[in-house]
């Protein structure tokens, strides 16, 4: 994506388990030159092991998520004039995606720009993204708690989100988030939200409860895998009915 930079999910996280990594791999290092190969063995095969579960969460961010949301919003065959709303939008990897659907739409992010999120996470970042990608006369950016969105209700005909809702802590406390991205969504309207390992079967329930229609949760492959196979990132589509 020639000019735009969207920088590092979770950059902390990375930087941890980097240190760890180095820290197996010098500590069975100077076992093995001390000691024996044997005794090192434990240390190296940790610190390679944890080296992979990086390797495929850098694949995540920096390439996997883009190729699997250009899937999943080919897949949506909008009409170009659609208002959407991505929760979470951060430097606006799926926000700009979406905006090249909507050539007569609106493409909005709502986000609270915590850098312990993604490197570099703020709003000014996110509008020069838009401008890299020409689609930045139908961008807008608003700062704002995903549990109390600042929107009317049935303001978009899309909402959608990635890596973000399970940031929220407490069960409860994510259901008021599902529940406000449901509120916004106008009749008709569809929600697709990608999240890791259970989350989105939770989000499920909460649809559920609320009368969505059409709730299903697929894996979205090993272009998605943070960290490992077992931690897979999943999707979660739903409509709101035509008629209450």
């Amino acid at each position: 994506m020639p000019g735009a930079r969207y920088g590092v999910d979770a950059p902390y996280g990375f930087s941890f388990v980097g240190l760890v990594v180095v820290g197996f791999w010098v500590t069975g290092l100077v076992m093995a030159v001390t000691a024996d190969l044997a005794a090192a063995l434990p240390a190296l095969v940790s610190g390679t092991l944890l080296a992979g579960c990086l390797a495929l969460s850098l694949h995540a961010t920096l390439r996997g998520k883009f190729l699997v949301w250009r899937d999943v919003l080919d897949e949506l065959d909008l009409r170009g004039d659609e208002r959407l709303l991505d929760l979470g939008c951060g430097r606006g990897a799926v926000l700009l995606a979406a905006a090249r659907h909507l050539p007569r739409g609106r493409a909005v992010g709502v986000d609270l720009w915590r850098g312990r999120d993604q490197s570099g996470n703020t709003p000014a970042a996110t509008l020069r993204n838009a401008r890299a990608e020409g689609v930045a006369d139908r961008v807008y950016v608003h700062g704002g708690d995903l549990r109390r969105l600042p929107y009317a209700d049935a303001s978009f005909d899309l909402v959608v989100s990635s890596l973000t809702v399970h940031t929220i802590f407490g069960a409860d406390v994510r259901a008021r988030a599902i529940a406000e991205a449901y509120r916004v969504l106008r009749p008709g309207g569809r929600l697709l939200i990608a999240d890791l390992a259970r989350t989105p079967r939770e989000y499920a329930a909460v649809l559920a409860r609320l009368d969505a229609e059409d709730i299903r949760v697929r894996s979205l492959g090993w272009r998605a895998w943070w960290g490992s196979p077992w931690v897979p990132t999943r999707l979660l589509t739903a409509r709101k009915p035509t008629t209450p």
